[in-house]
């Protein structure tokens, strides 16, 4: 019998280990401008086309390389970073590992061009396919550029994989956002298919913020700043009326590499606790700067998770951080009258920090970090395992907590009311239009023959638009009513690469949005039977709310739209309506195929028939 075990050839070795750091465009986009960084450029401008699919280039100003460094690079594990085992746990640089240009290489046709300040010439390098096409000498200015051109060229499998173009720029956009905020003292500017989409002057922290999430955080942002033997935080974190539906504007920078963490993020949220309401989300910019020797970043080939070794120190830092920013800078209401209505009734509005709210805050023992000669060992560190599992225990809780109202519910009407809830469809008829009552501006009674049903207004309008626009998509559009005086406005590049990606399907659903030069667009059109007057308003909510739903991979991008549309368009709980259009309300969610659900599984209505009541009052 021959032997099994082989080793594999170079390349295919290069090629598999290359998909751990390689995963789409956007990764190498980060591991070149994090390479940039390293070699201390003050300016790095990032060219793509094509969704970085046919080209992702580099270019810095920083120290190059030699013609021998610029040779060894490819290889890999090769790097100027790491000489001993202890240099692992005093990581300061972004990249480390020796593998990004290796992994490059190993899947694309590879460029390079570099030269240092003391060479008169520069090195040029080909690599394709992890092998050295060509080397020579050339002129070139000081510093770096590679360009990655026809990515996965030799792994065709991998390239069917990525997605559309709209979704890698999305991708792009995120990975070149999180590098250019860690650091603002470096000017950036990013180009695609020939066109500048950011160009970023080199400023300060809140300059950098506002350059690329938008400046309508200009007066919105709160400065968060401590500082303590153990570690310093500081950073931007937004008022609560900020908050969103999604998690977009959330960003976590440790030594100024960016990382994820459900457990800091949670931190965070307790420190908006009772400002914001359940389902929001705060936008939040923050660094945490401390001793590399307490945090291990070679958990994962991103970069992007890390292990803290005491993490219940940094829990209670950030969240008291926060906390004392809030309090600190009297966030109190204000009144913005661009915001939705519906945002000026959250708590953080309507019940801001009072002055025993403050002195509750500050008297805490977290605080005592902070201002009792800013003595982080005051909070005493416990076992590294401790909180292992803290997510595991949370999301036990918040389900064992539902649970337990569900079964508190379900107990009341089981047991004196069996079938007491149903949700067959009715008919017309069924109804006597007569008796309509709406209770608390969120429900609809409506007498039947045999009962009566308990209509939720909004979930039940949310079935009415999202059916008319399911018919919409497959047969006669939606007819556009064109606006007196169009509607100019800006967007956040991000924003403006989802609106691109969705103006063929808003025109079928009535919105009539033409670009109007870079990132601005003009609203032509709505909905003939929506009304005027809110246009940017409607668009931004309707971006806000197809993001919330663009996580849920099994929806398609034209059943995310028209789920997004249903929601922002519906009439909203605590909405007075008139006894006529109570009557057209349930007329049309009784007209519709599924009318017992709203598009996202909520009950549109219950039914409570006489009998049952009767029990109810039974002794």
């Amino acid at each position: 019998m021959p032997d099994k075990i082989l080793l594999l050839p170079d390349n295919i070795a290069n090629q598999i280990a290359a998909g751990e750091v390689i995963q789409r465009p956007a990764s190498a986009v980060k591991e070149l401008l994090e390479n940039a960084v390293d070699a201390g450029a003050k300016e790095i401008k990032l060219i793509i086309n094509d969704a970085g699919k046919s080209l992702v280039q580099v270019i810095d100003n920083g120290g190059g390389m030699s013609e021998t460094d610029a040779r060894m690079s490819f290889e890999r594990h090769a790097t100027s970073k790491i000489t001993t085992i202890e240099d692992l746990f005093h990581i300061k640089t972004m990249g480390f590992r020796g593998e990004a240009l290796a992994s490059i290489a190993a899947v694309a046709q590879v460029e390079l061009k570099t030269k240092r300040l003391e060479d008169e010439t520069a090195t040029y390098i080909e690599v394709e396919n992890s092998v050295v096409k060509k080397q020579e000498v050339i002129a070139a200015p000081i510093g770096t550029s590679i360009a990655m051109k026809n990515l996965f060229f030799n792994v065709p499998a991998r390239r069917n994989f990525l997605k559309s173009n709209n979704a890698e720029m999305r991708h792009i956009v995120d990975e070149f956002t999180r590098v250019a905020l860690a650091f603002p003292h470096i000017f950036f500017s990013f180009t695609a298919n020939n066109q500048q989409i950011f160009h970023l002057e080199a400023g300060s922290m809140k300059q950098r913020i506002l350059q690329l999430l938008g400046n309508n955080y200009n007066t919105k942002l709160v400065a968060v700043k401590e500082e303590t033997d153990y570690m310093n935080i500081y950073g931007f974190v937004g008022k609560p009326e900020t908050a969103k539906k999604t998690r977009g504007d959330q960003y976590f920078f440790v030594n100024n590499r960016f990382i994820k963490s459900a457990y800091l993020n949670h931190a965070v949220m307790n420190a908006y606790q009772e400002m914001i309401t359940k389902d929001s989300f705060p936008t939040y910019v923050l660094f945490i700067d401390l001793d590399p020797q307490q945090v291990d970043v070679n958990v994962h080939p991103t970069k992007q998770e890390i292990k803290f070794e005491d993490e219940k120190i940094i829990y209670a830092f950030v969240q008291a951080a926060v906390k004392h920013s809030l309090a600190q800078f009297s966030v109190t209401p204000t009144l913005d009258f661009e915001l939705d209505a519906t945002i000026q009734q959250l708590p953080s509005i309507q019940q801001p920090f009072t002055e025993e709210k403050k002195s509750a805050a500050s008297s805490s023992s977290i605080f005592k970090g902070f201002t009792e000669k800013h003595q982080a060992h005051f909070i005493e560190p416990t076992k590294k395992s401790e909180l292992k599992h803290w997510r595991e225990f949370y999301e036990g809780d918040k389900e064992q907590k539902e649970n337990i109202q569900q079964s508190t519910i379900n107990a009341q009407f089981s047991s004196e009311l069996p079938d007491s809830i149903h949700h067959s469809p009715f008919t017309i008829h069924d109804l006597r239009f007569t008796n309509l009552l709406q209770l608390h501006n969120q429900y609809i009674l409506a007498q039947t023959d045999n009962g009566f049903i308990l209509i939720n207004q909004q979930p039940a309008h949310e079935r009415i638009i999202y059916e008319r626009l399911q018919e919409a998509t497959k047969g006669k559009p939606v007819a556009t009513q064109r606006n007196m005086f169009p509607v100019t406005f800006e967007l956040p590049p991000s924003d403006a690469i989802i609106l691109v990606e969705l103006m063929n399907d808003l025109q079928q659903l009535g919105y009539l949005i033409e670009p109007f030069g870079k990132n601005t667009f003009v609203i032509q059109g709505t909905p003939a039977d929506m009304a005027q007057g809110n246009e940017k308003q409607v668009v931004d909510s309707l971006l806000e709310q197809y993001k919330h739903f663009s996580s849920d991979l099994k929806f398609s991008k034209r059943e995310k739209l028209i789920r997004s549309l249903a929601l922002q368009q519906s009439i909203k709980a605590g909405r007075q309506l008139e006894e006529k259009e109570m009557q057209l309300l349930v007329e049309e969610l009784l007209k519709c195929k599924q009318p017992n659900s709203s598009p996202d599984g909520k009950p549109t209505y219950l039914e409570f028939r006489n009998e049952q009541l009767s029990r109810m009052f039974e002794d």
